[in-house]
C-alpha cells in the first residue's frame, strides 16, 4: 500500500528529516537577507539603525524604507523579484522584535512598524551575521538530526567525530 504525502510527514518516521528541511529553510532565509542586503548601501552606512521591509505590497519588488537610531527616515531602495529566492521573508534573527531592538515611541520607525505590511530588519545584527559560520552549523544541525533519524531506523549503530579522511578539525 502507498501511503499518502500528508501520512508520511505527519510519521514520527521521518521527524529528522522534517527537522532538516525546518532547518534549511530557516538557513535559506538567513543568507538571502544577508545576500540581498549586500546590493543596498545600508549595510555599509552606520547612520542606518534598521530597514523596514515592504515585502507585501508587490509580488515583484521589495520595497525598502531605512531608519536612524532615532527612528528618523534616512533612505530608500527597492529590490527586484526575479524568482521566489530573491524574496525577504521574515529572518526571525534579524526581525526587531525578535532582537529586542528599542524603537522610539511616536517616530517613523513606529509608524512603519503600525502598518503591519512587512517586518524591521535590526541592521546591527545583520551587519554581526558571519555567513560561514552560519552555514557550517546549520550543516552539522541537519547532519545531526538525520543521524538521529538513523540511529533509530538501525541504519547506524555508531559513529565517531573528529578528523577523518580531510584535514578539516571541526567535522560534525
Amino acid at each position: 500500500m502507498i501511503q499518502s504525502h500528508s501520512e508520511l510527514s505527519n510519521s514520527g518516521e521521518f521527524k529528522g528529516f522534517n527537522e532538516a528541511r525546518r532547518i534549511m529553510w530557516c538557513y535559506e532565509a538567513r543568507a538571502r537577507v544577508s545576500e540581498r542586503f549586500e546590493e543596498t548601501s545600508f549595510i555599509g552606512d552606520t547612520n542606518v539603525a534598521a530597514v523596514h521591509v515592504d515585502n507585501t505590497t508587490r509580488a515583484d519588488r521589495v520595497f525598502l524604507v531605512a531608519f536612524d537610531e532615532a527612528g528618523r527616515q534616512v533612505g530608500v531602495d527597492t529590490l527586484y523579484v526575479d524568482g521566489p529566492n530573491q524574496h525577504l521573508d521574515i529572518a526571525s534573527e534579524f526581525d526587531h522584535d525578535f532582537t529586542g531592538m528599542d524603537v522610539v515611541p511616536n517616530s517613523q520607525l513606529e509608524q512603519a512598524i503600525s502598518r503591519e505590511n512587512g517586518w524591521v530588519v535590526n541592521l546591527k545584527v545583520l551587519r554581526e551575521y558571519e555567513p560561514l559560520a552560519d552555514r557550517r552549523a546549520t550543516q552539522r544541525a541537519v547532519f545531526l538530526v538525520h543521524l538521529q533519524d538513523m540511529m533509530k531506523n538501525g541504519e547506524v549503530r555508531g559513529f565517531l567525530f573528529g578528523q577523518g579522511e580531510s584535514d578539516e578539525a571541526d567535522a560534525a
